[in-house]
């Protein structure tokens, strides 16, 4: 069902937190085209034909191989610094004007550097000063958490966290661990999260999402991870589902996302309520806004009409988004304050 113009409205209005959205999922497909035309990338002349293959379409296999391979096709973009300068600031404008007051922008340095070989160091300190000026231009405020990917080297990998460590100051407050979490295990990455943790990063791991409730486990208990990127089938295990309960950890759950990976059958069936019905922490969140062609607010009204999440739930939601940033606790408080002012006024 078509959202109206008012009902568009309405939830563009509310005010947001995001804590799971990916830079390489958010790029502008008009961006892309003049990307493309600027650096003489070849991309199809029709435009429904090029989004086939940035974006998932209602005739797609909805499988977690296309959803990635939709990566496979952007990561031709990245090809300057001011591209990557363009994508950074122009995500953070599209949150901001999702009214996203709250936005934790994640990143992968070893995608963005690909194309041109660029430099880790110098590909992480684009994406660094762009969000500062984005953020102070738009009035949000942004924090930035940095993607290994599991297919990659534990070494490329152990870069990115080093480099991440040394950029705390600068808005990096964690590191994630995402990619194809079927085929490649996690447990190669854990003494370089601990070494992460230990310097005074964050953890926030995907699992749950295509893997079993097992990959959940494993990352509250042996990653110790303060947050679990989707997670949903945690459900799946009634004794899972007690331990992310009683340890209160905060799902990042995406709801169209998680219907196009294929990691739910459907988008109705979604296991958003009963998560919520089982007293986990979830949050709402868009994951790759540009592929999945959402926004924030279209998933907030996914979660009220499609899933019958109640209104005062979903208000639960947002304040739970902001109740696990990754910020210190004063700055949560007064984030958390505001927002209860603005969502029970």
């Amino acid at each position: 069902m078509f959202a109206s113009q008012k009902e568009r409205d309405e939830f563009q209005a509310i005010p947001k937190v995001e804590l799971h959205r990916h830079l390489e999922g958010s790029l502008r497909l008009q961006t892309m085209i003049e990307i493309a035309r600027k650096h003489g990338i070849t991309i199809p002349i029709s435009v429904p034909r090029f989004s086939r293959l940035v974006q998932v379409q209602n005739e797609d296999n909805l499988t977690f191989a296309n959803f990635l391979s939709k990566f496979n096709t952007l990561r031709m973009f990245y090809r300057s610094p001011d591209v990557i300068e363009r994508i950074t600031h122009e995500a953070i404008e599209d949150a901001a004007h999702d009214n996203v007051r709250y936005l934790e922008l994640r990143f992968a340095p070893v995608a963005l550097s690909r194309a041109e070989r660029f430099p880790l160091n110098d590909v992480m300190e684009w994406v660094c000063e762009s969000t500062k000026a984005a953020a102070q231009k738009f009035g949000v405020t942004v924090r930035l958490i940095a993607s290994v990917n599991r297919h990659e080297s534990i070494e490329l990998a152990e870069q990115v966290v080093w480099l991440s460590i040394n950029r705390r100051e600068k808005g990096i407050v964690a590191i994630d661990l995402t990619g194809n979490e079927t085929d490649f295990p996690a447990k190669p990455f854990l003494p370089l999260f601990n070494e992460a943790r230990q310097a005074g990063l964050k953890i926030t791991m995907h699992a749950g999402e295509w893997g079993g409730p097992q990959n959940v486990r494993e990352a509250i208990e042996l990653f110790c991870a303060d947050r679990i990127g989707h997670g949903v089938h945690v459900i799946d295990d009634p004794s899972t589902t007690a331990l992310a309960r009683e340890r209160a950890i905060p799902f990042e759950v995406c709801l169209t996302s998680n219907y196009q990976t294929g990691a739910t059958k459907a988008l109705t069936e979604h296991p958003a309520p009963s998560m919520l019905d089982a007293g986990l922490n979830v949050t709402i969140n868009t994951d790759d806004p540009s592929i999945s062609q959402i926004t924030l607010g279209s998933e907030y009204r996914v979660a009220i009409e499609d899933l019958k999440i109640p209104r005062a739930i979903l208000k639960k939601c947002i304040l739970a988004g902001a109740q696990a940033a990754f910020l210190p606790e004063n700055d949560k408080k007064i984030m958390v304050d505001a927002l209860k002012k603005e969502l029970y006024k």
